[in-house]
């Protein structure tokens, strides 16, 4: 987590009464949004964790447009130099709770700080899936990971597994194949789900392992990892897999936690929206992975942020909210 500090972000209290919009979230859709929200004059707050999202974890980004090539931190980087050049208020800070009265909408961050809003979007992602494994919190920053772009370099001439075979999985086994002696792809279900482009990247390759049908039993160790017991599920043979590091790539939990029941969440605990980005709730929309939109790309998640605010802008004209605060009448 980041603390960009005073220098960095304007004081709440500077600006009295409610933003007119609040987005909650910095990933490629919260930013978007509050670019697009900028652009209409709006007083935006963007109340998030960090920066980039999961946008920051990806190695190598081959499908946003302009970029033949970019990493996952450098397009961040380029999306937050843009979001600097306008008037948003910029704040770090976990949502702890989320509720609408009389119109407005109130976030409260875990260090009990309040913030406003007469329109909302909710842009904040997910987070990585636990194992739930005899002594994956004991190793976790030991040995297990959930982010091999920030942690690969670490496991440089070391031995390691990655748990799932997603395209995400797949993604963190070709950056650990080119560094590492010997990689174990563990994947609980009998087929590979991960994009036949990337499966052909690692085919052939001597010092890759794949296991199908396999389910992780517990991690093991000293002061650091040095072993992960598996065992295949249909013969129920266990092994002990000679590894120093461990990488968790088993998918993704909204978070939603936060909103505490206002938003109906679908059966995946994603907020659904329509092709406006709207929940339902007027006034509060949703962008990004944190949504029921398919398809989890850094694309959709953008144009879902830009949609949102539009709408958002909309939303509050038509509702008599003068754009920088006060009302319509007062023109």
């Amino acid at each position: 987590m980041q603390d960009w500090g005073a220098s960095r972000a304007r004081e709440h209290q500077a600006q009295p009464g409610p933003y007119d919009l609040l987005i909650l979230g910095a990933g490629p859709a919260g930013m978007t949004a509050g670019v697009y929200a900028a652009r209409k004059q709006l007083r935006v707050a963007i109340v998030t964790e960090d920066i980039g999202g999961q946008t920051s974890w990806s190695s190598g980004i081959e499908n946003y447009l302009g970029y033949l090539y970019i990493t996952g931190p450098e397009l961040v980087a380029k999306f937050e130099e843009h979001l600097r050049n306008f008037d948003i208020n910029l704040v770090y800070g976990k949502a702890a709770s989320f509720a609408r009265s009389d119109g407005i909408f109130r976030a409260i961050t875990e260090e009990g700080k309040e913030y406003d809003g007469r329109a909302a979007i909710v842009a904040a992602g997910k987070s990585p899936k636990m194992l739930g494994v005899p002594g994956e919190d004991k190793f976790r920053g030991r040995g297990v990971s959930y982010c091999p772009t920030c942690d690969a370099p670490l496991f440089a001439g070391k031995n390691v597994a990655v748990v799932g075979g997603g395209n995400s999985g797949f993604d963190a086994l070709i950056q650990l194949a080119n560094i590492c002696p010997k990689v174990y792809l563990i994947e609980f279900m009998e087929d590979l789900k991960a994009d036949e482009v990337l499966q052909e990247r690692v085919r052939g390759a001597q010092n890759v392992e794949i296991l199908l049908y396999t389910r992780v039993v517990e991690i093991r160790g000293d002061a650091m990892v040095n072993c992960m017991q598996v065992e295949n599920r249909a013969t129920g043979e266990r092994r002990c897999l000679d590894v120093e590091g461990v990488f968790v790539e088993i998918g993704l939990t909204p978070n939603t936690a936060f909103l505490g029941g206002l938003v109906p969440l679908n059966e995946y605990g994603e907020i659904p929206v329509d092709c406006a980005c709207q929940t339902g709730i007027p006034g509060l929309f949703a962008a990004g992975d944190v949504t029921s939109v398919p398809e989890k790309q850094i694309i959709i998640a953008a144009g879902q942020g830009a949609t949102a605010a539009l709408r958002a802008y909309d939303y509050l004209i038509r509702t008599g909210w003068r754009v920088g605060g006060g009302s319509l009448s007062a023109w």
